[in-house]
């Protein structure tokens, strides 16, 4: 039998050595980092059920109150040339002593913001906003304007001094959970250039108008989605993404009796704040 005899010895030694790098790299990344990312989903899991075993923060319950009105924008007042809206305040409660019965640094707030708000309807009727409103306008029309960057965040009030020196015309929320978040839906200029009828010589400033335009709720009606941040007092942060659906309707005419007022209790772990690691 003939025998092969390697020229270059060195060589030959380096290429298996790259060889054998190449084959450690591809077992690496194909089989030893599959394993090793799971375990660590695992382990990320496992601790992010601990932490949340417990709530120190829940939705306690939910207001809303929805109205329309019109807004005459002719010049003597004739209700020629009218727009209408549709609005919803919303008062959303927090729960924070269901698991600390005291107040601590635990479950207490630091901050509070509100972001990525998404607003759906089944038609592309009127320009729709969320944003804070003053609570003490709860129930009553006020203008609001889009919020910047598509974000709320509220000033925390942690004294009485400071609740003192509190106008409320900026997002305010008390450090103990003791007042609503406070916000308000508008849906302007839902039917613009509306002119009352000759015969009728006057308007319903109520949800009446809706019904005297003719305007379909199921067309108003809408989904509200947004996250809900806090970061209490030791530097922990906390998530909770709500869904409301608005419903304008009802068997007894809804909102074009004048106006729809709702509370939710709420109850149960979808209600929890997630606790964010």
């Amino acid at each position: 039998m003939k025998k092969f005899k390697i020229k270059n010895e060195r060589l030959a030694f380096i290429l298996l050595m790259i060889m054998l790098f190449v084959v450690f790299l591809l077992y690496y990344h194909l089989v030893f980092s599959v394993v090793s990312a799971r375990n660590a989903f695992t382990n990320d899991m496992i601790e992010i059920a601990d932490e949340n075993e417990k709530a120190i923060f829940n939705i306690q319950k939910i207001l809303l109150y929805s109205n329309a009105n019109a807004i005459d924008h002719s010049n003597d007042q004739s209700l020629r040339d009218m727009s209408i809206c549709q609005y919803t305040d919303i008062s959303i409660y927090i729960d924070n002593t269901s698991t600390i019965s005291e107040l601590t640094d635990e479950n207490t707030i630091k901050q509070l913001y509100i972001d990525d708000i998404i607003i759906r309807s089944s038609a592309n009727i009127g320009t729709k906003i969320l944003n804070y409103k003053n609570p003490l306008d709860f129930g009553k029309y006020k203008m609001i304007e889009e919020p910047m960057y598509n974000r709320i965040d509220f000033n925390i009030i942690h004294t009485n001094s400071q609740n003192e020196n509190t106008d409320y015309l900026h997002p305010s929320f008390y450090t103990d959970c003791s007042n609503p978040i406070s916000l308000g839906y508008m849906n302007k200029d839902i039917l613009t250039h509306y002119a009352v009828s000759p015969n009728a010589n006057s308007i319903s400033f109520n949800g009446k108008v809706l019904k005297e335009a003719n305007i379909n709720l199921e067309d108003i009606n809408y989904t509200l989605t947004f996250k809900i941040h806090i970061v209490n007092n030791l530097n922990q942060k906390f998530l909770y993404n709500m869904k409301l659906d608005v419903d304008l309707n009802d068997n007894n005419g809804g909102i074009y009796n004048g106006y729809v007022y709702k509370g939710q209790t709420t109850s149960g772990n979808e209600y929890q704040f997630f606790r964010e690691i």
